[in-house]
């Protein structure tokens, strides 16, 4: 079989979470909720990063590009989500699920590599501390922040080339709340094994790699503060850590829930409750972990607080 589409569907539907009206107005409640919060603790963490100073060093060029395929993760999936709760349609054209597909496929792959990238720059910055502004250059992160986005471009045109040739040719209806690759293949009447190799091979290299860099970074880290003499400068060095290592784990701790159980042991509610984290909860959450457990992000809130009620006071007193 080609390349080419062979499928006589022209949409599926999205079941979402049930068909009660009251369990909709509860969960358009929440979901908009979330995903505000997501904005403006991901739009102001960016705002942030570009306004102030002190924070133009790698670690937060980093942590901006987080912020933004943080907010873009979740806009490929939650916007449709709340668009069929408050109009009570669930349908979604074939392009609109691949559309959806290619994106969210892309952005999740890209932030895998990044988050392996923000490791690798806390290990140079804590175990070749004088070394630092040489090795993490602005024309390295720059490369790093590309390759991420072009590893996810990659795995996404790939993945979904690959869906381009599947006939669905019965069912159109996908227990879930998104496009899920996996319940994809599962409604299709053509044999899916190439879609299966192509997607375990490129997710063994994406999950392989990433977690091996950031592991061994994190090995070298342990090594160096294990040998570091000074409880301040122990500290300091576990501190720097923290809130990457939480938001490495609040990541991979969702993807490994909902993509590494056995296949007889899945649940369809606990795949969506899986979902539900990596695409809503854990973008709301990264800002306010960096905000909450970072000195220097709190020590730039405070003086953007400061000028901010400085020049209101100003402001007031010109007229």
């Amino acid at each position: 079989m080609g390349w080419t589409n062979h499928s006589v569907v022209t949409e599926f539907t999205l079941a979402g979470f049930g068909d009660r009206p009251e369990l909709q107005e509860v969960l358009l409640v929440v979901f908009l909720t979330m995903y505000l919060i997501n904005l403006v603790g991901n739009v102001g963490m960016i705002l942030l990063i570009h306004c102030e100073p002190r924070l133009h060093a790698p670690m937060y060029f980093f942590l901006s590009h987080l912020s933004l395929l943080d907010i873009s993760f979740s806009s490929s999936i939650i916007p449709k989500f709340l668009l069929s709760l408050l109009t009570g349609s669930r349908t979604i054209s074939y392009r609109g699920c691949l559309t959806q597909l290619y994106f969210y496929v892309m952005f999740a792959t890209a932030e895998s590599f990044l988050l392996a990238s923000m490791a690798y720059d806390r290990y140079v910055a804590i175990c070749n501390p004088l070394r630092y502004t040489v090795v993490m250059s602005q024309g390295l992160c720059l490369r790093l922040v590309v390759s991420c986005y072009a590893a996810g471009a990659l795995n996404s045109a790939v993945q979904t080339m690959a869906m381009l040739r599947l006939s669905f040719c019965a069912s159109h209806r996908l227990d879930h709340f998104y496009c899920e690759g996996a319940l994809l293949f599962a409604l299709s009447c053509s044999d899916t094994s190439i879609n299966d190799v192509l997607m375990l091979v490129f997710a063994s290299c994406t999950v392989g790699t990433t977690s091996t860099a950031t592991l061994l970074s994190y090995g070298c880290i342990l090594a160096t503060v294990l040998q570091t003499r000074s409880p301040r400068a122990r500290h300091k060095a576990i501190s720097t850590c923290t809130s990457h290592l939480s938001v490495t784990l609040l990541f991979y701790g969702a993807l490994a829930f909902m993509y590494m159980r056995p296949g007889a042991k899945r649940s369809v509610k606990l795949d969506k409750v899986a979902s539900i984290f990596y695409t809503a909860i854990t973008p709301m959450l990264n800002p306010f972990v960096y905000s909450l457990r970072n000195q220097e992000v709190r020590a730039a809130l405070s003086r953007v607080r400061r000028k901010a009620l400085l020049m209101c006071h100003r402001h007031r007193g010109s007229f």
